[in-house]
């Protein structure tokens, strides 16, 4: 019975995301209270569940969510991306065109949300594309690629850093395979596919691509650029090995929580993006508030999913989904992943379909002696990013700006989706081998 009710729940939740089209933390909340209910707790409990729920995903999530936030909204407004993005196209040459886009992309990626770094460089792609004579979606789709494996893969982004809270899993550590994994997802969902659309009739219209220019003479230099982008990579990936040197260390234990490398990165990016480059500390207060208003409706949708997460625990429905799935004869990260992608199909949202899957099979993983959290936030992280379609809001993004018929979305973005998301898995599989 209480598989029957959780399946039933989650199908209450689909059809209200997807049909209904119900603002998605609202669906959340009214199917927490619906599982509850029919599994025979009363009102009082539900309510300290949902509570519980929401203050315990969110803590110092909120923290590492919203400091990435305002760390992209200064790398994007100060020029940084435009700067990476120039020197690493003339630096590879029309030749390797594609590889310098794709690098440029995981590099704008990290600390950029997906849907901003997507408007930051759809005008480089238009650009790009216009100054080599190669159609849109040659140039587009490795940089679009990056920026997909960096939405679902790498913390700080809001799913793989809330699925590495969920499941307690080192951010640190997650960083470093996320990284390794995203070399050949990148790789062939983007230089190696986006080849085979080299003669793929684009015709964009022109009035998309007008964008706020930052002028050149006042852009940071490109090391400093790449630096601040790359700094919570940087700090989160050395303080997860020196805390594993000094695990007793009060200093190192401060300076290794995510939330603080994040604040240092803000703190690095206000005066070297902001104040060098002649901006008011006003001014740039303003951009932060911003960003973080920006990242809301996120957090939102993260809470409701850690409501359902506890109303799922407290009706011990999650306890016996993980002793019935004990029996099952199949690899951890495979199910992860494929739970992910199932109702990553069915919703559309990466992040609902990667927060959902964590809280139904937490309890599982938990009990696995073997059980590596790093890799299931990857293999969760990569099976949320599959076959984004109709459902999908980057799939009307992608076609709206590339001017697309559905038909050809499908062929173009959604396989390129497909293949991160598939190339994700085998590459969690292989690095399980290995660590």
């Amino acid at each position: 019975m209480p598989l029957v009710i959780a399946l039933l729940g989650i199908l209450a939740l689909i059809l209200l995301i997807a049909v209904v089209k119900l603002d998605t933390f609202l669906s959340f909340i009214i199917v927490s209270i619906g599982i509850g209910l029919v599994s025979g707790l009363d009102v009082i409990e539900i309510g300290k569940a949902i509570q519980g729920g929401v203050g315990g995903t969110l803590g110092d999530l909120t923290l590492i969510v919203g400091f990435g936030a305002m760390l992209g909204k200064l790398v994007a407004e100060s020029g940084a991306a435009h700067k990476i993005t120039d020197a690493l196209i003339g630096m590879m040459g029309k030749k390797n065109l594609q590889w310098g886009l794709a690098i440029a992309g995981f590099v704008i990626g990290i600390p950029l949300f997906y849907n901003a770094g997507f408007i930051i460089v759809i005008p480089l792609i238009f650009a790009v594309a216009q100054a080599s004579g190669y159609n849109m979606l040659y140039v587009g789709i490795p940089m679009l690629a990056s920026l997909s494996v960096a939405h679902g893969y790498l913390p700080p982004h809001p799913s793989p850093a809330a699925i590495a809270s969920q499941l307690n899993a080192d951010l640190g550590k997650t960083l470093i395979y996320g990284l390794i994994v995203s070399i050949p997802a990148i790789a062939i969902a983007g230089p190696i596919f986006g080849k085979t659309l080299k003669n793929f009739d684009v015709n964009p219209d022109p009035s998309f691509f007008g964008f706020k220019t930052v002028n050149k003479d006042n852009q940071p230099g490109l090391g400093i650029s790449l630096l601040v982008a790359l700094m919570p990579v940087i700090l989160l990936s050395a303080f997860s090995v020196i805390k594993g040197n000094f695990p007793d260390n009060a200093i190192v234990k401060l300076l290794a929580e995510p939330y603080f490398g994040m604040l240092l990165s803000v703190f690095f990016a206000v005066y070297f993006l902001g104040m060098r480059q002649g901006r008011t500390l006003e001014d740039i207060s303003k951009s932060l508030a911003e960003s973080f208003k920006d990242i809301s409706v996120i957090l939102l949708i993260i809470a409701g999913a850690g409501a359902l997460k506890e109303i799922l625990s407290a009706t011990g429905t999650s306890t016996y989904i993980g002793e019935m799935l004990q029996g099952v004869n199949i690899n951890p990260l495979v199910l992860g992943w494929a739970t992910a992608a199932f109702i990553r199909v069915c919703v559309g949202s990466a992040t609902v379909s990667g927060l959902t899957a964590v809280g139904i099979l937490a309890p599982l993983f938990a009990s696995n002696p073997d059980f590596q959290p790093e890799l299931m936030v990857l293999a969760i992280g990569s099976g949320s990013l599959i076959m984004g379609h109709m459902n999908d809001g980057g799939f009307w993004l992608f076609k709206e700006y590339f001017n697309l018929s559905i038909k050809d979305t499908l062929r173009t973005w959604t396989v390129m989706e497909t293949l991160v998301s598939v190339i994700g898995l085998i590459g969690v599989l292989v690095l399980s081998w290995v660590v």
